[in-house]
């Protein structure tokens, strides 16, 4: 099997955006009296620092749903919050069509608001309760056109709140007046007001109830049809993935294991840690037998582990494994893989 390294696409007329290299790290030492340590006898001072996202890329191109999944504190939300600037990156860059927008300050960055907005994870912490439906959703809308008129928003309002499915006779309602299904329709709202071309959704559905998601899901993928727009969605749920995605990207620990095509990634999962996700998918007449059981515990971001992030609970890791980083490498069907088993036909 040929393999070789892999690196973003450069962004032209087929992308939209793009991460290169892009580090987040998070001083989380405190004050000078929290750094300080006895060791041997000495007094020290150490720093301590949470290793949220470690040398990603990839692009997205327009028009496509690129998933990122992975476990509960693998750094998915601390990504989509660096992608749109909410957090600079320590390092790498950022590209919206070609121009970079990591390094740009507040107001440079106004033009790029309009085009990237950003669906919360809960419905209940994303709205102001202070601040009726109309307030909400006209505020974006003011304050991007500064000339428009009362009218033009109050119609603006109508017209997107009916696009969601919530009543436009309810925009002088506050949010403890909705469900929470509601009141994420009305999040995604708020984020069509400024007709952007990429959204962030931040595991959208994962804070209602079962019966709601597949609602809120055909909302967004209505809004893209209608709209053309580009997502980066965010979740841990597979199933989801599944059903929504064009490619994903599977992290761990802050680092890029696989990016692969939707499809393919649920039908042949190249990197160890994707098959084990995968194989904890409950299926009818699944055997017991079939779940890949990962071995040791999961490292902390604060600690990770020399060479691969993952060696430690693979089943498949060598002596290399614990001391090389792997590289990102293309292998067949497009995907991206970051794993020395299968660079060195192993896995």
């Amino acid at each position: 099997m040929t393999t070789h390294e892999s690196h973003p696409a450069p962004i032209g007329e087929d992308g939209l955006l793009a991460l290169e290299q892009v580090v987040k790290h998070f001083d989380i030492s405190g004050g000078l009296l929290d750094q300080l340590r006895f060791e041997n006898g000495r007094l020290t001072r150490q720093r301590t620092t949470v290793k949220a996202v470690n040398n990603v890329s990839f692009t997205i191109a327009p028009g496509e749903t690129f998933s990122v999944v992975g476990e509960s504190g693998c750094g998915k939300s601390t990504l989509a919050r660096t992608t749109l600037g909410i957090y600079p990156p320590n390092s790498g860059r950022i590209l919206y069509r070609g121009e970079r927008i990591d390094n740009k300050n507040a107001h440079q960055m106004l033009p790029f608001r309009r085009k990237m907005q950003m669906i919360f994870q809960d419905p209940y912490a994303s709205l102001n309760p202070r601040k009726t439906v109309m307030q909400t959703l006209e505020e974006p809308v003011v304050f991007h056109n500064p000339s428009i008129s009362s009218n033009q928003v109050k119609e603006r309002v109508a017209e997107v709140m009916a696009q969601v499915g919530v009543d436009p006779k309810w925009a002088g309602r506050y949010p403890h007046e909705f469900s929470g299904g509601q009141r994420q329709r009305i999040s995604i709202a708020r984020a069509l007001m400024v007709d952007p071309e990429f959204i962030v959704a931040d595991e959208p559905v994962s804070a209602l109830d079962v019966s709601i998601q597949a609602q809120i899901l055909n909302l967004l993928m209505d809004a893209q049809a209608q709209r053309g727009l580009t997502y980066m969605f965010i979740t841990h749920d597979l199933s989801v993935v599944q059903h929504i995605s064009t490619r994903v990207a599977v992290m761990y620990l802050g680092t890029l294991c696989e990016l692969s095509p939707a499809r393919t990634l649920f039908e042949n999962p190249r990197h160890p840690y994707t098959q084990a996700l995968l194989s904890a998918i409950p299926k009818l007449g699944q055997r017991k037998s079939d779940h890949i059981k990962l071995k040791g515990e999961v490292p902390t971001p604060i600690h990770l582990p020399s060479g691969c992030v993952f060696h430690g609970r693979c089943v498949h890791a060598d002596p290399r494994c614990a001391e090389d980083v792997p590289a990102a490498r293309t292998v067949e069907n497009n995907v991206i893989v970051a794993c020395h088993a299968v660079e060195e036909g192993r896995l």
